[in-house]
């Protein structure tokens, strides 16, 4: 019926709009008590003791629990297998033992009757730690007191390559370096973290409300920590106010959380406040990349050879290396690299472990790649546009398989019009430069940066279709709402199959009971993995639903249309039967005898071929204040190529909010920790965001140019476009005020600065 490319309203729109969506903190149990969790506010310590006499003396108290009562209970567990790296020691136990890593860290937990009451029992919880000298920068914790007793603080180094770098290097007309480091920061959603858990004692059974992304890995996790069955655990869905992927793993209070349910028999209930959001959540980002690039004559990438210092905090989260991994896989991204060699130093600290943020390394290795790119255009007297021109593959070239593996599969770039999407960026380069050479120039000029994402990672996902004999349809998902459109999406995709409206589909996600099994929401797969399992059990349902009309009306298939919620003779519209109708008759015996199954649905697996690879380019047209240092950005233009947009409105709000978190990372967020460890950003009159005051207007083209060959849709996932480019095409508009391209040396970019960088060059 044509949804699938339409821009539809949000189905979920409906209830969030009008303050009827249902958040983990509305729900609330009979007899429920509060969870509030003691923390360690020493970044590295010994744990001498902790009294909690004075807490367990105050009425309402009802439980209190530190690290000996679960010294029990094995750490987290790591999501995806990292065998040989030596990981395992640095997983997180879910209260602190003998020892404290990082300011945040949970020690002890109180329940108590009110939240209240569970705060202030928690302040009367009197910890004793020995201090120990922190670990903050990770260039230099190698060589520093470690937090293991069997290894380093460099757990490993993970490398990739290939090609031929020495002879790349020898021949090059010209080497270039550059070294940049990108900030500390985080997605910090609307919604903070937080968890309820009920428990029936007489079943025995477990129901947890509040989980997000993956559903089905936490309540694995959670079987697996209190040892019984995944079967007795029941996930509940909710609405959720973002993730951004940062919310996405398995953290101590999951666990905790559970726990004091089983042992008290009663609901728990805890709500992350926004200090503990901002330094107990995971943290993102913070690498330090030298990059170093062979050039030919003309400008032509003969090789790249990398080094990246990676800090990821004081324990290794369960997504493990994924994102050191990724970043030195992606680095070479769309261009034309005949060698390549790359190593990441995975190295813990004291601060605040770190998890995947929306575009993980993507949005560090382009900023990096990018500002060698433009240090290579003015070194060999290029246009910016220019350099990225000749480097690029071309489509004639594609598949390009340079031979690396990435997150486990070999590395297959197979669709792209490159050559395309920076003819686009170049003109719109190009025009907004010749305006400010029109008189609009001064402390003002243009950058360009071009990014690659991948999607699809996860192997495989669920998808299922159901009409009951009212004619009612329910999709089922295992993926998750983090707030990004999922239930419009995959009623459009059915709808287009099952011939009825969007609006008339319900979609069901995050409930363990009505789906089974699922991999979840992350790495930009929902649509382009779970939209395909969506469409090939309404595909199925659909041919199931003519099989058995057939038989009702007496016709052929063949000669069968559905639409409207019916199936009709064609030619004959009065000849019909309603799915409501084709689904109550096959549930009879007579109906069905033994030649189809009972009701009217499917239940499909839908296993990925490989990840695919959106990609796109940023131009961004910034000025610098000569009095404050303030980068102002006056408008920017987004092209993100994504194969098939199922909903294109959709598309283009996944870019706008992206490009606000990439600008915010480029000039205001940051999560700084002084020497000992200590957060400097624990509330936001220090953790700066973007307001629409600094966000300018956003030009989004979306680029339909090359579906991949991966999934029937031909859809690249788009959920982190907008932001992989942005920083990139920040810094080098910034290097281009400052006539000195490849300039920034550091995200954010502080006014400071800048201000030093205009007085030198005065």
């Amino acid at each position: 019926m044509g949804f699938v490319g339409e821009s539809i309203r949000r189905l979920e729109d409906s209830r969030l709009l009008r303050g009827a969506g249902r958040f983990v903190d509305d729900i609330d149990l009979p007899g429920q008590l509060w969870m509030r969790v003691v923390r360690s506010s020493h970044a590295h310590g010994r744990v001498v003791g902790i009294d909690t006499s004075a807490a367990k003396a105050m009425a309402g108290i009802r439980l209190i629990l530190t690290g000996a009562d679960v010294a029990h209970v094995e750490p987290i567990p790591l999501r995806l297998p990292f065998d040989g790296l030596g990981l395992e020691q640095a997983l997180q136990p879910v209260l602190a033992q003998d020892r404290v890593r990082y300011v945040g860290e949970p020690m002890a937990l109180v329940l108590a009757e009110d939240p209240y009451l569970a705060e202030d029992a928690a302040e009367r919880v009197m910890v004793d730690i020995e201090p120990l000298e922190a670990v903050v920068d990770a260039l230099r914790a190698p060589h520093e007191a470690s937090l293991w007793a069997d290894s380093s603080n460099e757990l490993c180094v993970l490398e990739k390559g290939y090609g031929d770098i020495g002879s790349a290097f020898d021949r090059a007309e010209r080497v270039l370096a550059t070294e940049v480091a990108i900030g500390r920061h985080s997605g910090v959603p609307l919604e903070t973290r937080g968890l309820v858990c009920d428990i029936d004692t007489g079943r025995d059974e477990l129901t947890v409300w509040g989980a997000t992304l993956v559903t089905h890995y936490h309540r694995q996790v959670l079987a697996r920590l209190l040892s019984r069955s995944p079967s007795s655990i029941h996930m509940r869905s909710t609405d959720a106010g973002g993730s951004f992927g940062v919310r996405g793993d398995f953290f101590p209070e999951d666990f905790l959380v559970a726990y004091a349910a089983s042992l008290t028999g009663r609901p728990v209930k805890w709500i992350e406040d926004r200090a503990e959001n901002l330094t107990t959540t995971n943290h993102a980002r913070e690498q330090t990349h030298r990059i170093w690039g062979a050039f030919d004559t003309r400008g032509h990438l003969l090789g790249l050879d990398v080094e990246i210092w990676h800090n990821k905090g004081a324990y290794i989260r369960p997504t493990g290396v994924v994102v050191s991994e990724l970043t030195i896989g992606m680095i070479p991204g769309p261009y034309r690299l005949p060698a390549y060699r790359s190593k990441i130093h995975v190295v813990t600290t004291n601060k605040t472990p770190v998890g995947p943020y929306r575009a993980p390394g993507r949005y560090e290795l382009t900023v990096a790649r990018e500002q060698l790119l433009d240090m290579a255009a003015a070194a060999f007297g290029l246009d910016p546009v220019e350099i990225r021109r000749r480097n690029l593959l071309a489509s004639a070239e594609l598949p390009y398989e340079p031979g690396f593996e990435l997150a486990g599969e070999p590395f297959v770039l197979d669709s792209g019009d490159f050559t395309g999407l920076i003819d686009q960026a170049g003109a719109k380069y190009t025009e907004w430069r010749g305006q400010l050479a029109g008189g609009h120039g001064g402390y003002r000029d243009i950058g360009i940066s071009v990014f690659m994402d991948k999607s699809g990672l996860g192997l495989y996902e669920t998808g299922a279709v159901d009409i009951d004999s009212s004619g009612s349809v329910r999709v089922f998902i295992g993926g998750a709402s983090s707030g990004q459109g999922i239930e419009t999406v995959m009623a459009q995709i059915a709808a287009d199959e099952l011939g009825v409206d969007p609006s008339e589909i319900q979609v069901i996600h995050g409930d363990s009971d009505l789906v089974p099994d699922g991999v979840g929401s992350w790495s930009s797969r929902s649509t382009v993995i779970g939209g395909v399992a969506v469409q090939t059990a309404a595909r199925r349902t659909a041919d199931k639903a003519k099989r058995i009309a057939g038989n009702l009306l007496e016709a052929a298939t063949d000669d069968l249309i559905l639409a409207n919620g019916r199936v009709h003779v064609a030619g004959a519209p009065a000849k019909s039967v309603t799915l409501g109708q084709i689904a109550l008759a096959n549930g009879t015996l007579e109906a069905a005898e033994g030649r189809e199954d009972p009701g009217l649905g499917a239940r499909v697996a839908h296993l990925d071929e490989r990840m695919n690879y959106p990609y796109g380019a940023v131009v961004v047209d910034a000025s610098l204040d000569p009095d404050t240092g303030r980068v102002r950005l006056h408008r920017v233009w987004l092209g993100c190529e994504v194969g098939k947009a199922v909903n294109p409105k959709l598309v283009e709000g996944q870019a706008l909010g992206g490009f606000a978190q990439g600008l915010g990372g480029a000039l205001l967020e940051e999560f700084p920790f002084d020497e000992h460890g200590q957060p400097q950003a624990a509330n936001f009159m220090d953790y700066l965001m973007p307001t629409a005051a600094d966000l300018p207007p956003v030009e989004v083209a979306i680029l339909e140019n090359a579906p991949t060959p991966t999934n029937p849709l031909g859809a690249k996932g788009a959920g982190e476009a907008g932001i992989a480019g942005a920083g990139a095409a920040i810094a080098a508009a910034v290097g281009q005020v400052l006539g000195d391209p490849g300039a920034v040396d550091s995200l954010p970019i502080a006014p400071e600065w800048v201000l030093a960088r205009l007085e030198r060059g005065a």
